[in-house]
């Protein structure tokens, strides 16, 4: 009967264990990027009262005697199972659909947690609610990143200005229409960018020399200054269709227009077609290379975790790239907080990589992963545990009623 109680004893404690994780999983149930606990239950050893015995000639075998001498807490497994997405709004605000931790930085310690609730510093570093430094790859000068490299701290310095692009590339398109009378004119302009980002207008006029030619002349800034354009004489065939010059390309040279190198003009080509159909003329610039300087105006992230920026002068760029960390057994992290963790003799050293590669999930931006908890199941693990609770208790009054008895034969 002392091993009844013993027993019963040591129930009650694996039971208000698990009780204490019960309770804490149901506290973070609104906890973001919360993963709940579960406790795995077992025997603590058995008392061996009679060994097995061996069959013989003339007697059967006979299984071991045990008596159970209680449970303890095997384990406190950690679930890392998708939690739902919340469509927040923030542009900052990111989830990770699929597997992989965000990696932060904070007092020297690197952490990991699902969590992607980020903000800005002071100085335009990406930080976690509690001041940790959001790890990923920095973009160059030409926006180009390099994620080979080891990681970093990903900053995005507010009101960052880039530099002003000088124009190389125009992209002419559209229709010259097929029944103009030879001397018509068809008229477009754009704006081309000098090295200081200034804008210089640029005129296109383009003179129906021959059937199915015609010829391209420039003049540039207000005064209408002239501007040499070399294979500027365009030729459709029968359907219509541009086929000179042959390369579909045109050229102003290096210094024809001040502040500007040479500028190749692309006719029709991947971007869109330059034809002479019967329709209203409609050729005009599709793009332009350059632009003017540009300060910082908004922020948006990718699926791959890539951070863009626009800027005001119309220029799109990448700015850095979130780095995600996989783990060889993530169920070996040991929890810090609610929501982050750090790497385990167990867990495995963190794999840093991009979203999407390597078995790491998606980014899901402007949303975040809410708490894993199941309310349902708690509730019901709550009823377990409290039933589990009563039942040892149950077992130490009764072998408590059962000493007594043996007491009272004294009488």
């Amino acid at each position: 009967m002392i091993r009844s109680m013993y027993a019963a004893v040591s129930g009650l404690r694996a039971h208000q264990t698990m009780m204490d994780v019960v309770g804490n999983n149901i506290a973070n149930v609104n906890t973001t990027g919360f993963k709940k606990s579960q406790v795995i239950f077992q025997e603590i050893l058995s008392q061996t009262i009679s060994g097995a015995g061996a069959p013989t000639d003339t007697l059967g075998g006979s299984n071991p005697a045990q008596v159970g001498l209680g449970a303890s807490v095997g384990a406190i497994a950690q679930s890392f199972a998708q939690g739902a997405l919340q469509s927040t709004g923030r542009s900052l605000d990111m989830a990770i659909q699929g597997d992989g931790f965000f990696a932060l930085e904070k007092d020297g310690e690197m952490l990991f947690g699902r969590s992607g609730a980020f903000f800005l510093d002071a100085n335009g570093s990406l930080v976690g609610p509690d001041g940790g430094f959001v790890q990923g790859w920095s973009a160059d000068a030409a926006g180009d990143i390099v994620t080979s490299g080891p990681s970093g701290r990903v900053q995005i310095p507010a009101g960052e200005q880039i530099a002003p692009i000088a124009t190389d590339e125009i992209n002419l398109g559209g229709n010259l229409p097929a029944d103009a009378e030879i001397g018509d004119t068809y008229f477009s302009s754009l704006n081309v960018f000098d090295t200081q980002g200034a804008a210089i207008e640029l005129a296109v006029t383009f003179t129906k020399t021959a059937n199915d030619e015609w010829t391209m002349s420039g003049t540039y800034g207000d005064a209408a200054t002239p501007v040499a354009i070399t294979d500027n004489v365009l030729t459709f065939d029968a359907s219509g269709e541009l086929v000179g010059p042959a390369d579909l390309d045109a050229n102003i040279a290096a210094g024809a227009i001040p502040g500007l190198g040479a500028i190749s003009v692309t006719l029709g080509g991947d971007v869109g077609r330059m034809t002479q159909v019967a329709a209203a003329g409609s050729a005009a610039a599709i793009n332009q290379s350059g632009a003017a300087s540009g300060q910082l105006v908004g922020l948006s992230v990718g699926q791959d975790g890539i951070v863009t920026g626009s800027y005001s002068n119309g220029q799109v760029r990448p700015i850095a790239q979130v780095a995600i960390a996989a783990f060889n057994n993530p169920e070996g992290l040991e929890r810090v907080t609610g929501t982050m963790f750090r790497a385990s003799i167990n867990s495995g050293l963190a794999q840093f990589g991009t979203a999407s590669t390597g078995g790491r999930g998606l980014v899901a931006p402007g949303t975040l992963e809410m708490s894993n908890v199941d309310l349902a199941e708690e509730f019901t693990n709550l009823i377990r545990t409290q039933r589990g609770f009563q039942a040892n208790s149950r077992v130490i009054t009764t072998s408590d009623e059962m000493l007594q008895e043996i007491v009272n034969l004294k009488r």
